[in-house]
Order: C-alpha cells, then sequence, then structure tokens
C-alpha cells in the first residue's frame, strides 16, 4: 500500500509497504502455479508440497511478488489520482531482506493534461497550383524512354546525349590507379549525372573504337575522404554506343500502360500529377501547423520522454558517425543543446496529437495498415521482404501504427483549422515540400 507521495510539476516519488505476509501469500499463489506443471524426483507431477517448492524456488517466486504487488499499488494509486505514467517507474527496495516487510519508493513522470485547442483561430496556407501540360508530355516522354530499345550504331556514330556508352575505364590520381576506379563494358547513359560532374559530357561527340582520357575533379564533399576534392584522369576505352529508340506514341503503346488510348493515358497521368500537387500542398500544410503547435501550445513535458528521445538521438548520432575516426573536423560532435531542444519538439508534438487523438476519437484501422506497409513494399525489389519483416517485428507495426495515428490526427486537425489558398508555382511547391 502507498503511504505517502512527493509530486513536483509532472515528477512523482511515491512510498509504500508491502508487509511480509502478503508477500508471502502472493508468492505462494505463483509457486502453487508454477508447481501445478513441475515434476521433482520422488513427486508426481504437479503434486509437489508447497514447503519443497520454497525450499527452491521462493527466491524467485518472492521477486515476481514485489513486482506484482508493487504493479497493484501503483495502478491503484494512479487511478485514484486520475493519472497516466510516461514511462516505466522506477524501483528502490533499499535493504529488504525476504521475510520482512519491504518499503519500497517508485519514481516516475506523468502525462500532462492537453489544455484545449481552439484550432478554429489557427490559419494555414494552402499552396495551391495549376499542373502544365508539358508536365503531363514530359511523363509520356519517361514512359516511351523506359521502353525503349538501345540500338548500337555504327562507328561513325558520335556519342550524343541520352545514348548509352559501353566503356572500359581506369582512374588515376597522381599517375596512380586508384581503388574502386575501374571497370569494364560498364553501360553509362549519357546525360544521367550517374559519374561524377564533367565525366560524361566528354564522352559525348566520341566514335566506338576511341581511346582517350576524360579529366574530371571530385567534389569536395564526396563520400569517400580519399577522394574527396582531388583531380583524377579516367583512361576511356569506347566500345560502343547505343541510341536510344523511343517506341510511337499511339493507342497501343497506351494498352502496354494498361489505358485504353493515348487520351486516356494522358488523363491518367494528370490525375496521378495533380494527386502529387495535393499531397505535397497537404504536406507543407502539416508542416505549417506542427509549427504553430509547437510554438503557441503551452505544456510541461515529461523529463523521462525527452531523455528517451536524446537517448536515440545520441545512438543514431554515434552509428551514423561510426565511420569518422576524427576526421568530420567538429561535425561528429553530439550538440547536446540543439539535440535536446529538437527532442523536446518532438515529444511535445507526439503528445499533443496523441491526446488530441485520442479524445477526437481518430483510429488506425487495419486495412491503414495494409495500405502503409503495401506503400514501403512497392519500393523494394523484394516487397515479401517487407511483408515479413513486419510479420516478425511487432514492435515495427507498433511504431507504424504510431505514424500512422499522428498522420490522422493532423489531417483531421487540418479539417478544423482556416485554410488561406495561395497560388504558387509547381516547382516551388515540390522544392518547398522536398525542404521539409
Amino acid at each position: 500500500m502507498i503511504k505517502k507521495d512527493k509530486i513536483k510539476d509532472l515528477h512523482y516519488s511515491v512510498t509504500g509497504v508491502l508487509t511480509a505476509d502478503e508477500l508471502q501469500s502472493a508468492a505462494d499463489k505463483i509457486l502453487e502455479k508454477y508447481g501445478a506443471d513441475t515434476k521433482m524426483p520422488g513427486f508426481r507431477k504437479g503434486h509437489v508440497p508447497l514447503t519443497v517448492l520454497r525450499q527452491k524456488y521462493n527466491a524467485s517466486a518472492m521477486a515476481d511478488a514485489v513486482d506484482k504487488l508493487m504493479n497493484a499499488d501503483l495502478e491503484k494509486y494512479a487511478s485514484d489520482k486520475k493519472i497516466r505514467l510516461a514511462g516505466a517507474p522506477r524501483a528502490d527496495l533499499g535493504k529488504w531482506e525476504i521475510g520482512s516487510d519491504a518499503e519500497y519508493t517508485l519514481e516516475f513522470d506523468i502525462l500532462p493534461t492537453l489544455p484545449a485547442i481552439d484550432l478554429e483561430k489557427i490559419t494555414v496556407t494552402k499552396k495551391v497550383t495549376k499542373l502544365p501540360e508539358s508536365e503531363v508530355e514530359i511523363a509520356i516522354e519517361n514512359l516511351r524512354r523506359a521502353r525503349s530499345v538501345a540500338e548500337k550504331q555504327p562507328e561513325n556514330y558520335k556519342a550524343q546525349n541520352g545514348d548509352t556508352a559501353v566503356i572500359d575505364f581506369t582512374g588515376y590520381i597522381d599517375d596512380k590507379p586508384f581503388e574502386g576506379g575501374a571497370a569494364k563494358m560498364h553501360h553509362l547513359v549519357l546525360g544521367s549525372g550517374a559519374f561524377i560532374p564533367g565525366f560524361e559530357d566528354q564522352i559525348i561527340g566520341h566514335h566506338a573504337g576511341d581511346e582517350f582520357d576524360v579529366n574530371v575533379k571530385f567534389p569536395k564533399d564526396y563520400h569517400a575522404d580519399n577522394l574527396a576534392g582531388k583531380p583524377a584522369r579516367f583512361a576511356i576505352k569506347l566500345h560502343e554506343v547505343r541510341k536510344h529508340i523511343l517506341p510511337e506514341l499511339n493507342d497501343d503503346f497506351a494498352k502496354e500502360i494498361g489505358q485504353e488510348s493515348v487520351e486516356k493515358l494522358r488523363e491518367h497521368i494528370r490525375d496521378i500529377l495533380n494527386d502529387q500537387y495535393t499531397q505535397a500542398a497537404q504536406s507543407e500544410m502539416r508542416n505549417e501547423l506542427l509549427d504553430i503547435l509547437a510554438d503557441k501550445v503551452k505544456l510541461v513535458l515529461p523529463e523521462t520522454l525527452i531523455e528517451q528521445e536524446l537517448q536515440m538521438a545520441k545512438s543514431e548520432h554515434e552509428h551514423h558517425h561510426a565511420h569518422c575516426d576524427g576526421k568530420c573536423d567538429g561535425d561528429c560532435k553530439f550538440d547536446e543543446k540543439k539535440e535536446r531542444k529538437e527532442a523536446e519538439r518532438r515529444v511535445k508534438l507526439g503528445l499533443i496529437l496523441a491526446e488530441w487523438g485520442t479524445q477526437n476519437k481518430v483510429e488506425v484501422s487495419r486495412d491503414d495498415l495494409q495500405q502503409a506497409i503495401w506503400a514501403e513494399a512497392s519500393r523494394y525489389p523484394d516487397p515479401k521482404q517487407v511483408f515479413e519483416f513486419y510479420n516478425k517485428n511487432p514492435n515495427a507495426l507498433t511504431m507504424l501504427r504510431g505514424m500512422l495515428f499522428e498522420r490522422k490526427a493532423l489531417d483531421e486537425m487540418l479539417t478544423h483549422v482556416k485554410q488561406k489558398e495561395k497560388s504558387v508555382k509547381p516547382e516551388e511547391l515540390f522544392k518547398q515540400a522536398s525542404a521539409k
């Protein structure tokens, strides 16, 4: 039974006592349950005397009894006080010994009460744009290019932007070949930007059979530290040039894409692009509303949750910079002050969305989860691996459900705020959305 408490903001410290008799009674019930399936020499299964079970398993049963009784006390205390814990409590039993009363202390943080949020007084900007017909044509050309046939060209043909060059190359720095800088019969689409800047441009204009050098400079932010910012020479042998022959744009082509005609294909692409614009605008409004909530809603935050977020950020930082080996010029240092501020923001917004969503009966359905998993799986070469991952990792599924809940709560909030439309160019909308 909890005897006294000490409260400061959201932090609680409670002290209680478990008598020796109630502890032993709880431990005996645990032993009896365990004994029902236990077989020991000289006794039939399920018929081991309690005194014998105590001799062998009492310490383990007593530890379970302490946890069970403390949790029961805490549940009753939380129910009476109408509070919700922000995390698992820290328990201290002092110098308790089996056979005596146990005085314990539990320390924990509770979740704050969400203040009323008048969403009707909040205004966010809804960015709208008109789909240029040129974007539809670009999408169609990309579809044609994806289904193009690369035809080998005669030796007198000069490589052009968009062609595929089949090359051997060997890279040198200070006339010494470097690791990972060579390949045979590599297929490179000129203009794709697959290689470092300037490399592909210097192949354009050459014929099959040409051998020549390409001189470039690795970018300063190149992922390999031993190459970053250094000039390099690549010895090239151009084996062949393949020109991409695009299929004719007609109804037969449209049917290959799953549409009845070219016009239906254009309508389908318009729908897809307009949906992308809508989603980008929605993403912008979500981000704006989150900024407003983080700034305007006053909420005392549980230190427990902030510390959890901070530790996760620190672990992620250490994992990301594990390869630095002191070569990051200060970038590897964990900025405690900056990260704590961001952790506080994440905790605050998470609590707001969780509480508001619960109050307003936001739910994540089975269909919501399945659609989210399907959407993620579609981005992988082997979708089956994604489904297996979630089947084998309940915690990952719980995290996904939490993310979907917050997204649905945020979208529901947006239906209650005022939306002021602003016309923008398509590229501006996507640039802003991708920068978030």
